[in-house]
């Protein structure tokens, strides 16, 4: 049952998915079963085989679809963002591999009609988000103090590393957004859109997307709008190529906002460590092809090359 509406504004959420097609199903049948629904929903298929079966199964989601390709995240939501009606006021972004809890679209809308003219953006509240690792390492103040790692929940560190927001008790402010379940004022893509430097598959296009928009505005996780997400096992790469992934945006993201290389780097060598450790504690296969991953990307000269198009400290325009 759909409930009145209590606010002015006017949601599309984007989702860009590929080759996970009952992960998605899942997805908008969560989106489909809110006590409020978005006005629009906008899906845009990189999958081998495209989804449009799918996408008819949800007539009163009022669905948006278009084939994109080659696949990347960065660069199917800067596509989604383009069809978007221009009526709507808020622009949310959804991974295909989470479901919404019940009343949390609601609870968003809400959110958005106290906000002020300031935020820029809301994230979802993840309900069953793992606790990172290492967390000792990196939540003390040992780290903290020479910038390799934030304190704060969501914080942003000087070495360009991110700390998770988790499952919140209480809306808070933050200085970065997961675009994992997010929603944005619309306003802020006439100056921001997501950097296609990002290509394949977008590790931390969401963290460069959102650390730009958090100079200018404020950024919020709303904890009453509750998501789960239960990571896909489909449409990934090797972890050889995350591994080379991980180095390679990094050092982008940290170059192109001027933060620090040499933290970053020493970041970079702790990671690659701490991979290796649980290789050998494990003797997990996956670890030592990521470690190998890293440690090759590592020592590319071209891993910490910023191209004209993508400036330090410049922000991608629509």
């Amino acid at each position: 049952m759909q409930l009145a509406r209590p606010h002015v504004h006017k949601l599309a959420l984007v989702v860009a998915t590929k080759d996970r097609p009952e992960d998605l199903r899942k997805m908008l049948s969560s989106v489909r079963d809110q006590t409020v629904r978005p006005d629009q929903v906008v899906i845009v298929d990189a999958s081998t085989e495209s989804v449009p079966m799918v996408v008819q199964s949800f007539p009163e989601l009022h669905v948006a679809y278009q084939r994109h390709w080659p696949p990347s995240a960065a660069a199917q939501r800067n596509a989604g963002l383009a069809a978007v009606d221009t009526s709507m006021t808020l622009i949310g972004f959804m991974d295909d591999d989470i479901t919404m809890e019940a009343g949390a679209v609601e609870a968003m809308l809400a959110f958005w009609h106290a906000a002020s003219d300031r935020v820029g953006g809301a994230a979802f509240n993840c309900l069953n988000s793992e606790p990172p690792r290492m967390a000792w390492l990196k939540n003390g103040r040992a780290a903290s103090s020479i910038g390799l790692y934030s304190e704060k929940i969501g914080g942003v560190a000087a070495s360009g590393w991110q700390s998770v927001t988790g499952e919140v008790s209480k809306t808070m402010r933050v200085r970065w957004l997961p675009s994992t379940a997010s929603v944005w004022r619309r306003d802020v893509f006439e100056q921001h859109a997501f950097d296609e430097y990002f290509n394949g598959y977008s590790y931390l296009e969401d963290l460069e997307f959102s650390y730009s928009v958090g100079k200018q505005r404020d950024l919020y996780v709303v904890a009453e709008a509750g998501f789960r997400h239960y990571p896909s096992k489909g449409g990934r790469i090797s972890q050889f190529d995350f591994g080379k992934i991980e180095v390679r945006n990094r050092l982008y993201f940290v170059r192109k906002h001027r933060l620090s290389i040499a933290r970053c780097y020493t970041g970079l060598a702790i990671r690659l460590l701490m991979t290796l450790g649980a290789a050998m504690a494990h003797l997990n296969r996956a670890h030592i092809q990521r470690a190998a991953g890293n440690f090759v990307q590592l020592i590319t000269p071209t891993s910490i090359v910023c191209d004209k198009r993508h400036r330090p400290d410049s922000s991608t325009t629509v």
